[in-house]
């Protein structure tokens, strides 16, 4: 069947709307005549140079779309912007359709849905669950399939917890990928703009496009452009030790997420538990620090003159953070810091996390009973994300035993959005053929040491325009060895005879031949570069040393490779 046009995609969206017959999803809904008039001009436009042609988009109530108001579910603060937010604009520029704006936790404040005095939006899966939040429409507007994609915001969980509730992808990017102009703050140092889809393939693709640096956002950061791309072989996933697992009371959730791991390890993937402990406090520290002051700071004039316009939960909330100073603010700061460098080991020795994306599928009744604890829960295992620089993906990989899908949510380091999406498709059973390789004019390099992403280094190759493609394993025919007096720490592989090595994990990126060059020629004695082979069947150029180097350096090959050896230490 062909793909329809944009004017039956954009009839087939407002037909479909209007059989949910939600009045508590939308905000504001572009006049159909008016979604028709845009569809029409891009079918004489045509689809050249449009990825995006035709298919309907809807966009969280605190992103700026042109023509229509920007209120962040607060009446009082509504405004209409004079130009759609900066990722709005590269969608349609793609050939996307704006819809409508879609209800949300007022200003972005919640992880439950419920939070709107514009009503609450109606989970598409079933009716007394809550939505999840806070961008609780931009989710049901794709699980309901009134659109093909809508942009959420994640600041604590926003673009994973809905996406659990409903049953559909949440994608939520590295920190400062996509930027930020447009889009109303909660906490400016941790937001993102998240996609929602119901495959992982369009929300890759949506972030691929959406993706491009932006001076006019302070946060915007000049990163790799995601693309599609394949798991990597020898998968190592780590979770949270047994005792440590948290689902307060759903015992279907608890028996999914060991079956969803169960099936992973059948296919090959290494289940890896892991001290959850510093993630969690580093989770407690986003509403329990003083990171709210970031959400008094955004509405600070409304707040102050007119604090009847907030939702009672999100003024509780907000206003709390008035008893807040700026020495806790540096002390949580310290807190922080010394957590990270706890954790950085733990995410250094696996591939990705893997964590239940809802701990416990809440009613509407069970959250008006108890708003404050319930939403902390639900953000058991997202709130640690942003606070430590991470990427996440959300896709629903199972089912529970009363029909519910069970999502899991992939964590991994910033630049990793390739890398998770796919392992996120392959956990879906959608898969990805072939590994991921350097687009033409691109070369492939492999880094085994400090140049592997979040490694001392690794900023060397990202100033360089370098992406990041994939994780490999060498052929069984080297050995790592720890070289002494070398700063930062480095190590040296050495090629051996068969049947004499070891397979050493590394990273495979890609530069452009300039890049290569000016990288090539920063390379310190005893290294140097060869050409190094992959267990997928791949080689690559990529670092060695001189034989005579390693004499009186460790052998550290038992470890497997370079983070695994750090991890030890």
């Amino acid at each position: 069947m062909p793909d329809p046009t944009p004017t039956e995609a954009v009839r087939a969206a407002y037909r479909r709307f209007a059989e949910y017959a939600d009045p508590a999803l939308f905000i504001s809904l572009k006049p159909e005549a008016a979604a028709l008039a845009e569809a029409a001009a891009l079918e004489a436009e045509g689809p050249a140079g449009k990825p995006l042609f035709g298919l309907t988009l809807a966009v969280k109530d605190n992103i700026d779309v042109a023509g229509l108001p920007t209120t962040a579910a607060c009446p009082a603060f509504t405004y209409r912007p004079a130009r759609s937010a900066f990722v709005v604009e590269r969608l349609v520029a793609a050939g996307a359709i704006v819809i409508g704006k879609t209800n949300l936790d007022q200003f972005a404040t919640g992880l439950v849905g419920v939070r709107s005095p514009c009503g609450v939006p109606r989970n598409a899966l079933r009716p007394d669950l809550i939505p999840g939040g806070s961008s609780s429409g931009s989710a049901v507007a794709v699980a309901a399939g009134i659109v093909d994609f809508s942009l959420g915001t994640d600041t604590a969980g926003s673009g994973r917890i809905p996406a659990g509730m409903n049953g559909i992808v949440g994608l939520k990017p590295t920190l400062g990928l996509l930027s930020a102009t447009g889009m109303v703050p909660a906490c400016r140092t941790l937001d993102t703009m998240s996609v929602f889809a119901r495959d992982v393939d369009l929300a890759l693709r949506v972030t691929e496009i959406a993706a491009a640096y932006d001076e006019a956002d302070a946060y915007s950061r000049k990163l790799p452009v995601p693309a599609q791309g394949a798991a990597p072989p020898s998968l190592r996933i780590g979770v949270p030790r047994p005792g440590q697992r948290q689902f307060f009371g759903d015992v279907a959730a608890e028996a999914a997420y060991a079956a969803d791991l169960e099936r992973l390890a059948a296919v090959g993937a290494t289940i890896i538990e892991l001290d959850f402990e510093p993630l969690h406090a580093v989770a407690r520290l986003l509403y329990q620090g003083p990171w709210v002051a970031e959400r008094y700071a955004a509405t600070k004039t409304l707040i102050e003159s007119d604090p009847a316009a907030f939702h009672p939960v999100t003024l509780q909330i907000i206003g709390a953070a008035k008893g807040l100073t700026a020495v806790s603010a540096f002390e949580a700061m310290y807190r922080l810091a010394d957590l990270k460098r706890q954790t950085l080991p733990m995410l250094m020795s696996v591939d990705c996390l893997a964590v239940p994306t809802v701990p416990r599928m809440y009613t509407v009744a069970e959250v008006e009973a108890d708003p404050i604890a319930v939403n902390s829960n639900l953000g058991t295992y997202t709130n640690f994300v942003n606070l430590l620089d991470l990427s996440a993906i959300s896709v629903p990989v199972g089912k529970r035993s009363d029909g519910l899908p069970s999502s899991l949510t992939f964590i991994g380091p910033a630049g990793a959005d390739s890398q998770l999406a796919a392992i996120g498709a392959a956990a879906m059973g959608a898969g990805l053929a072939g590994p991921l390789r350097a687009p033409p004019g691109r070369i492939e390099i492999a880094v085994i040491g400090a140049h592997l992403s979040g490694l001392p280094l690794n900023h060397e190759l990202t100033a360089l325009g370098g992406a990041f493609l994939r994780t490999v394993a060498t052929t069984p025919d080297y050995r790592l060895y720890a070289l002494p007096d070398t700063t930062p720490p480095k190590p040296g592989l050495l090629r051996v005879g068969k049947g004499q090595g070891v397979s050493i994990a590394a990273e495979i990126w890609s530069l452009d031949p300039a890049g290569f060059g000016t990288f090539v020629a920063k390379i310190p004695a005893p290294l140097g570069i060869g050409t190094l082979s992959f267990a997928d069947g791949t080689a690559a150029k990529g670092f060695l040393v001189e034989a005579e180097a390693v004499s009186a350096a460790r052998d550290i090959s038992g470890f497997g490779g370079w983070r695994a050896f750090l991890a030890a230490r």
